[in-house]
């Protein structure tokens, strides 16, 4: 007798699916074994080793026996190494498996169904998501070229209704690279002012690798500390994307919320990636500006690569990533995109993936040479258009 099931899928999962970003990775992946020669520039992942330090510290940590549960909320090393940094106490601090876990648990801690969350378009492709998740719902104010890819006040006064939770800020930028001056900062500090039952959530990840003067929200805006949550990590400034090791730092209520809800979802972080980190943020730090450095000449070859190939594009003020308009004889992204894929092999990823069409995200997170073959291919595929 053969039996019967029907799988339903929860409604909370309605239009969301695995993110564009990873989708495309994985297609190029495919490519790849098929024969297919992809240059891939679509993840946001530093092609950078992990420092040796800090994996000696991590095999160090598990020789000596620090493979067990830690604290939900972080070891007390690590948690007061980050509070240290900031300029709070430990217990205004959460270690998450990964900056996009902050998230989530914020988002679940905090959102009831029909709160609606504030952010910037282009934004993280998995803010949308992470959101409509808890319940909430996506407020997109789009923020174009023209403005330097960055909401105004105006706009965020705007878009406040009594039904606001949070307001999202990701300074430097993914996808488009820009930073919000403290002046920018200031301006929209005072509208939030106005309006107490908004919070903050400013996601600073990209934090080392800006190349223009970078302010931290709280510290353009100490008033409004007391409803701010700082998200961040060392995927990026230490090139630990595999450790899965972010934190956030905030008022105890909300941290204590925050960890109420990651006792139910993963406890803890890794034990071994919570020593790694540990020595990331207590060891040598010369490495930041050195490999920030790098990371700023990579991004001007890009600029000046496209550029030369007739396509619009801001120079992005940190991250790794430009965020260009797609070419006036193709302005559809995903159709851009399927166009440098099929025609020279190259993987980047469309702008709808990030709240805005017409654009698509290429990291430079990678070495010269695939960079430089990468963008002859594009001006290849632009110029047969």
């Amino acid at each position: 007798m053969t039996g019967t099931s029907q799988f339903r899928r929860a409604t909370r999962l309605d239009g969301i699916e695995l993110s564009e970003i990873v989708q495309i990775t994985e297609r190029a992946a495919e490519l790849r074994v098929q024969g297919v020669d992809v240059i891939a520039l679509s993840t946001g992942e530093p092609d950078f080793p992990t420092p040796p330090h800090v994996v000696d510290a991590a095999h160090r940590a598990a020789r000596e026996g620090a493979t067990r549960y830690t604290a939900t909320a972080g070891t007390p090393a690590l948690r007061a190494a980050v509070a240290e940094g900031a300029g709070v106490t430990p217990d205004q601090v959460v270690i998450s498996t990964g900056a996009k876990q902050v998230l989530a648990n914020a988002m679940l801690a905090t959102v009831d169904p029909g709160d609606e969350v504030i952010m910037c378009a282009p934004f993280w492709t998995s803010y949308a998501d992470i959101v409509r998740l808890a319940g909430g719902v996506p407020v997109l104010l789009s923020a174009g070229p023209e403005q330097g890819f960055k909401v105004t006040p105006q706009q965020l006064s705007g878009a406040i209704t009594g039904r606001t939770r949070w307001v999202m800020f990701n300074s430097p930028s993914n996808p488009s690279g820009a930073i919000y001056s403290r002046d920018e900062l200031q301006g929209l500090a005072r509208v939030l002012s106005r309006h107490p039952h908004v919070w903050v959530l400013a996601d600073e990840i990209y934090e080392h690798l800006a190349y223009v003067p970078f302010t931290r929200f709280v510290a353009a805006a100490p008033e409004l500390a007391d409803r701010t949550l700082t998200v961040n990590g060392v995927s990026k400034a230490y090139s630990m994307t595999g450790w899965r090791l972010g934190w956030g730092i905030g008022p105890k209520p909300l941290i204590a919320a925050m960890t109420a809800v990651q006792g139910q979802v993963t406890s803890g972080a890794s034990s071994i990636s919570q020593a790694a980190a540990l020595a990331a943020l207590t060891g040598p730090q010369d490495l930041l500006a050195e490999r920030r450095d790098a990371m700023q000449s990579r991004r001007d070859l890009v600029v000046s690569e496209l550029h030369r190939a007739g396509m619009e594009c801001l120079t992005p003020e940190g991250a790794f990533y430009v965020f260009p308009r797609c070419h006036d004889a193709m302005p559809d992204d995903p159709a851009f995109c399927r166009h440098l894929l099929d025609t020279e092999g190259v993987a980047v990823v469309p702008g709808r993936a990030f709240g805005m069409e017409g654009h698509f995200r290429l990291s430079f997170a990678y070495g010269t040479d695939m960079l430089q073959a990468g963008l002859a291919r594009i001006a290849r595929a632009v110029a047969a258009l």
